[in-house]
């Protein structure tokens, strides 16, 4: 929550870096019960960037790229802010209205799938809603909850075969609210270009003017807000956050990113199990090539965001690719 509150304030205050810091953590502990925002300022005596980030200014500071990439999610949040809600309840806020819109979407795809049986569309929505993740991206401050929904926006453009100038729309507004989903979005295309061209026995260059303008924008975001890059993310996550990240350079070794690798795939087990099965049973029972390429490429995406981020304690950032891969399996 400080970091997308940083950016929030960052952009009201954008030459007061020191007020920034000072009003969110202000804002945070009116609102956040005690015992979370210790947890926020970490009180333990191991957690010290957190208590860095509480009391200096350039270290909170530089942590901030991290998180301004996110443009579309920080302009939502900034969009309730300016609407009426404090601060802390505008990021809270954004995940719960997305877990509401998520239902609704997730219905509507059910009743797609099975037009003819409404409550058993209802019971799998509300099964689905009630699962760990789900509830659990409902109640975090975090962007997971929000691009969820856009995920299950792109199953229906699927399911009623939108357009490819339409699916980029939406692809772009994915990578606009995550700039990780880069990916993805570019994943998708390749895919759906190689598909095109063996069906058709012709080049489409709409998708690679496509792909350009996401790669594009992209590297704008990129460049314009100063990240970091992937290399110090990982350090930061899995190896050691730094208090101040540009007193401290790192370096990352192939050694180094393979042991964490090995660690962490072992206990993504359950994962890979799951989505095996879902591709089993997706190639079981349909033969339509199309929807055996999306089903390959929603797991793809599932292994391409382990391998750059292996947080496989954290179910919320592969969530967004396996339920879909669900919807492809009932679709099949």
């Amino acid at each position: 929550m400080p970091g997308y509150m940083g950016c929030m304030y960052t952009s009201e205050f954008p030459d007061s870096p020191d007020k920034v810091r000072i009003i969110t953590y202000q804002e945070i502990k009116k609102e956040a019960p005690a015992a979370h925002y210790k947890d926020i300022i970490g009180i333990k005596q191991w957690d010290i960037p957190r208590q860095y980030f509480v009391k200096n200014t350039q270290s909170f500071t530089e942590q901030l790229p991290y998180f301004q990439i996110k443009v579309g999610y920080i302009l939502v949040i900034t969009l309730f802010y300016k609407l009426g809600f404090t601060a802390p309840m505008a990021v809270l806020f954004t995940s719960l209205i997305s877990y509401f819109f998520s239902g609704l979407l997730l219905f509507y795809i059910l009743k797609l799938l099975f037009p003819k049986k409404y409550w058993l569309a209802v019971l799998l929505t509300v099964a689905a809603m009630l699962l760990p993740p789900m509830t659990y991206m409902s109640r975090v401050s975090t962007p997971d909850m929000f691009i969820f929904q856009f995920m299950l926006i792109f199953i229906i453009g699927l399911i009623k075969k939108w357009n490819k100038w339409a699916m980029f729309v939406l692809l772009f507004g994915i990578a606009f609210i995550r700039p990780d989903y880069i990916t993805f979005t570019l994943t998708y295309i390749i895919a759906v270009f190689l598909f095109h061209y063996f069906q058709e026995k012709k080049i489409d260059v709409s998708f690679i003017a496509q792909g350009a303008v996401l790669l594009g924008m992209y590297l704008v975001i990129i460049k314009f807000y100063q990240y970091p890059g992937w290399k110090d993310l990982f350090y930061d996550t899995f190896i050691d956050r730094r208090p101040i990240i540009s007193t401290h350079p790192i370096n990352v070794s192939l050694k180094d990113y393979l042991s964490i690798i090995y660690i962490k795939i072992i206990y993504f087990k359950k994962v890979t199990l799951s989505v095996a099965i879902m591709l089993g049973v997706i190639f079981w029972r349909s033969k339509d090539v199309w929807v055996r390429m999306i089903s390959v490429l929603l797991l793809v995406n599932v292994y391409i965001k382990f391998f750059f981020f292996p947080q496989s304690a954290a179910l919320r950032f592969f969530f967004p690719f396996i339920f879909p891969l669900f919807m492809m399996m009932l679709y099949a």
